[in-house]
């Protein structure tokens, strides 16, 4: 890109196009050719810049200019003010929300200073849709590396030493499982990618195919090079069009420019890669699931061993990786495994990209060096917690993850110090609870996203699940008692020791964790019959508070059902045994006088 003088940078992430991100580059490419600036200016679509929260972005370089929340209609006074007079649009700056600070640098805020991008280098700095650009950034020079300078094992050993281990959750070492697949004799193996996000509020797999796809497939020519392998098969959500369509580009480009195909980089070495489309099951994320599914079977896991290193789809040795772990490869190939090493703890090298959402101020996609504490990725990262609430828990690890409270907030996180402080890393969501949330309630929204995704092939998950969901309805209503939450706990035990894959296996987790961290909210839902949210309308009951009420009639008119009384300038009642506790009354008053207890 160094022909223009001028570049406006405009996220193409599906969250940015969801808001007309589209629109607005065309209108900004429109603006540049109308204003006859075609030879100076150059607008380009890029992938997710992780900001969010203020998206569409535009940022503009060689100045690193960066604006938020531009609209279409703001495509004008860009291209005029900053293109031709050289002025930046000062409304469209970000402004720093404690300091009020106007902020041009994107370097200057808080939301990217503890960041260190690896997977996601090349996400919002190029046009995830051509090869040249991610060529010229080092790309494909990792794999011409390995294949002209170095043997399968010399590689195999810089993945080890780099201390890589797999980001899809498990956290299983990278170059260990591609060993074992090397290591196994077959006349065919594979590569798979798993790209089968699955997590309620992830969304990492896909920003990283959306901005930067040939990254994954660089990384997972290497893979195969290095384990014997001649086919790679992406098993993807259908639901990702845009991560499908800019996949099926870089695969096209590739194979155009001789980096699949036959006799890569004039080697003797062989490789090609196809899609394989998911329909959204959460249990094929978990490997031999999603090996069934690609298959032509049902998506069900099977006992392991074999490995699927030894015997994976349609038989042969695979090497199963998620997304972001293939992304990492050229990185460490290029830098050196004493590069990657050098960040990060001890037992988990690296970075880890995380999916920030929840009541957080800076909703998005963010890459910290693991160790990072979960108080800088929220309060510092994150911008803390929306409406100046108080923050609750943090879910990490996705449904089947673990909820961590105040206490844990300086624990550095890696994999291990998650497990032991009652959660897991897995593939990177990260949900952020506040004041306002019920603890009882939020076990029970985990669950029963894992009861509908469970494949019902072991009695465990299948049944076990159903009835932990009924007694957190049950306690949610108002009929539960102590003995229940005795049998939350009991039962969930045997659900994690006894199921037979990862889902569920974990998928009692958020109910374990939240009785063990908020036992009196479990208590007050049982003993008191209140929900100390308020969220849980069985235990709501709505009152009218004397000393406030004007009698302004404006709750009666308010109520659907009738079930508040009360003459003008006169004190109103609510007949609880009518109230359906829909809150249009506390809605509409403006005197304070409704309340929940």
């Amino acid at each position: 890109m160094s022909e223009y003088k001028i570049y406006l940078l405009v996220c193409g992430g599906t969250t940015c196009k969801s808001q007309a991100g589209h629109a607005l580059a065309e209108n900004l490419k429109t603006e540049v050719k109308n204003q006859g600036l075609s030879d100076v200016a150059q607008v380009v679509i890029t992938g997710c810049f992780g900001f969010c929260e203020k998206g569409p972005i535009v940022k503009v370089l060689p100045d690193n200019t960066f604006y938020t929340k531009v609209k279409p209609e703001d495509a004008r006074e860009i291209v005029e003010e900053h293109v031709v007079r050289g002025k930046k649009v000062q409304r469209l700056l970000y402004k720093d929300p404690k300091t009020d600070k106007i902020i041009t640098d994107p370097e200057g805020m808080k939301v990217y200073k503890k960041q260190v991008r690896i997977a996601l280098r090349n996400c919002g700095a190029i046009n995830p849709e051509s090869i040249d650009e991610y060529i010229a950034r080092q790309g494909y020079e990792a794999l011409g590396r390995v294949l002209t300078e170095m043997d399968p094992q010399q590689t195999i050993d810089i993945i080890k030493k780099s201390g890589l281990r797999g980001r899809g959750g498990g956290g299983f070492p990278t170059g260990m499982k591609w060993e074992l697949t090397a290591a196994s004799k077959a006349d065919q193996k594979y590569v798979v990618c798993n790209a089968d996000e699955g997590d309620p509020g992830a969304f990492m797999d896909r920003s990283v195919l959306e901005g930067d796809p040939h990254s994954v497939i660089e990384g997972m020519v290497v893979c195969g090079y290095c384990t014997g392998a001649t086919q790679g098969l992406v098993y993807i959500r259908a639901e990702y069009p845009l991560a499908i369509e800019r996949l099926k580009t870089g695969i096209k480009q590739a194979r155009e420019y001789g980096l699949l195909g036959k006799n890569i980089f004039g080697t003797e070495f062989s490789f090609d890669i196809e899609l394989k489309y998911g329909a959204g099951a959460f249990v094929c994320g978990e490997e031999t699931a999603l090996i069934h599914s690609m298959e032509g079977k049902r998506g069900e896991p099977t006992m392991k061993p074999p490995f699927p290193s030894v015997e994976g789809y349609l038989g042969k040795p695979t090497t199963v990786n998620n997304v972001e772990t293939f992304a990492n490869i050229s990185s460490i190939i290029l830098k050196g495994h004493e590069w990657f090493s050098s960040i990060g703890t001890e037992k988990s090298k690296g970075t880890k990209v995380f999916a920030l959402a929840g009541k957080v101020n800076n909703v998005g996609l963010v890459e910290v060096p693991m160790g990072i504490t979960l108080r800088e990725v929220i309060f510092e990262i994150g911008g803390g917690i929306k409406g100046g609430k108080k923050f609750k828990a943090v879910q990490t690890g996705g449904p089947s993850g673990g909820c961590l409270t105040e206490q844990h907030l300086d624990i550095p996180i890696d994999y291990d110090n998650l497990i032991a402080a009652g959660s897991m890393m897995g593939s990177g969501g990260m949900v952020v609870m506040d004041e306002d949330d019920c603890m009882v309630d939020m076990a029970k929204f985990f669950l029963e996203f894992t009861v509908d995704e469970s494949c019902g092939k072991c009695t465990p998950c299948r049944i076990g699940n159903k009835r932990l969901f009924e007694l957190l309805e049950k306690i949610t209503k108002g009929n539960g008692n102590r003995e229940d939450i005795e049998r939350l706990v009991n039962l969930g035990n045997v659900i994690k020791d006894t199921s037979l894959c990862g889902l569920g296996q974990s998928s009692p987790n958020p109910v374990l964790a939240m009785i063990r961290n908020f036992p009196q909210e479990y208590d007050a839902h049982v003993v008191d019959k209140k929900c100390p949210s308020g969220v849980c309308k069985a235990l709501m009951v709505y009152e009218i508070v004397a000393e406030n009420c004007v009698g302004c009639t404006a709750c009666a008119r308010a109520c659907p059902v009738g079930a508040i009384t009360g003459e003008r300038k006169e004190i109103h009642t609510i007949d609880k045994s009518l109230c359906i506790k829909c809150g249009a009354c506390m809605d509409r008053c403006k005197f304070n006088a409704v309340i929940v207890n």
